[in-house]
């Protein structure tokens, strides 16, 4: 099995915290479209024949587009690859593109799992982000979307915001509660360098939240969303049983995917490519059917490095059997005493040969596994 990523780079405003390849300028968007389906179809070999059980339409802003755009592209999708019986269909969606007619539109191309991105339920939050929609529009497009038959709705939520205190996202919690998503992903917000900002930072106009406070609001998030019977199935996604993203666990797992669109990424298990963050040049590639992409061979390090971050970030945690048997590595024997202190201080458990990091571990994710990589040769 394998997934398919489609990068859509168009939106119609950025918003100020976002990092991601897209563009607001719509001149050329149904050509580019058009050439999305030519990389596809150029791209065919690339799973080598495995069947797609995942399909994810991400951005950018993918619920942006019209009935044509998305026909070419599934059109695209269904001559070049075969695809399971019931496959799982996501698109990412603002709630401001979400009317009736376009939710009908939606399930009638096959998706069958929204992931909208509300990121707060506070209009003068989502004003401080420079999102499109307010909140009125937000609860509406869930009641919509029920409406019109989806039955598998992820929503996109933001803490440690400058301003949202743990009153306001307990009360933003409360109303995501109310409104039974099967998903929730909740990120912490990251002020980067190349967004508004970051060059707000730099400038001394924006102040990114504490992080002890930023810490305490993922244990509120964590905590709150496990009282009311949501997975922690990952540092940063939440779901009712049985509600797994299953394209993005295939990341965490290493399942190949192909990824097309400008800065899409790909994975064949033995190398990742990344294609060019640029849409002129991606354009200008696809015009002469050339793949516009930079490739990189993992080397056994690579692999090992990437199990341990990705799969320590799960909640089965990380596999020391599958270090040993797929990979070579035997990560106690390299790091006895840091896995030994992280017990004791009961920030990681060892169960059923896995290493699973505890409540208080989860707020070291990043440190921990960059702590057992293995060093690579430069």
């Amino acid at each position: 099995m394998a997934g398919l990523y489609i990068h859509i780079p168009f939106c119609k405003q950025a918003c100020y915290y976002c990092d991601f390849h897209f563009s607001t300028n719509q001149s050329q968007r149904r050509e580019l479209i058009e050439l999305i389906a030519r990389e596809i179809a150029l791209q065919r070999q690339y799973l080598n024949a495995n069947p797609l059980d995942t399909i994810y339409w991400g951005g950018g802003t993918p619920s942006m587009l019209t009935a044509f755009e998305l026909d070419l592209l599934v059109d695209a999708i269904h001559k070049n690859f075969s695809i399971v019986m019931h496959p799982e269909v996501t698109l990412e969606a603002n709630p401001d593109d979400l009317s009736p007619e376009k939710l009908a539109l939606l399930k009638t191309v096959g998706i069958n799992r929204l992931s909208i991105g509300i990121q707060s339920f506070d209009d003068n939050i989502l004003k401080f982000l420079n999102r499109a929609h307010r909140t009125s529009e937000a609860i509406q497009c869930i009641h919509q979307a029920r409406k019109a038959g989806f039955d598998n709705i992820s929503i996109d939520l933001i803490y440690s915001i400058p301003g949202q205190d743990d009153a306001l996202l307990n009360k933003n919690l409360a109303t995501a509660l109310a409104l039974n998503p099967e998903h929730i992903s909740a990120y912490s917000l990251t002020v980067e360098e190349k967004t508004v900002f970051g060059r707000w930072a730099s400038q001394g106009k924006l102040t990114a939240m504490a992080e002890d406070v930023s810490a305490q609001q993922f244990l509120l998030v964590m905590d709150t969303l496990g009282l009311h019977g949501y997975d922690h199935y990952e540092i940063s996604n939440y779901c009712r049983p049985g509600f797994e993203s299953k394209h993005n666990t295939s990341y965490w797992q290493q399942k190949p995917y192909l990824g097309v669109g400008p800065s899409a990424h790909s994975f064949d298990s033995v190398s990742r490519q990344c294609n060019v963050s640029n849409n002129y040049h991606y354009a200008s590639a696809l015009r002469e059917n050339r793949l516009p992409f930079d490739r990189e061979v993992l080397t056994p390090a690579n692999k090992i490095n990437e199990y341990i971050f990705t799969s320590l970030r799960t909640r089965p945690g990380c596999n020391l059997q599958h270090l040993k048997t797929t990979l070579k590595y035997d990560l106690i024997d390299q790091n006895r005493a840091y896995i030994e202190m992280l017990v004791e201080s009961k920030h990681m458990e060892l169960k059923d040969n896995s290493l699973v990091l505890t409540r208080s571990g989860k707020l070291l994710a990043d440190q921990i596994s960059s702590d057992l990589f293995v060093i690579l040769e430069k």
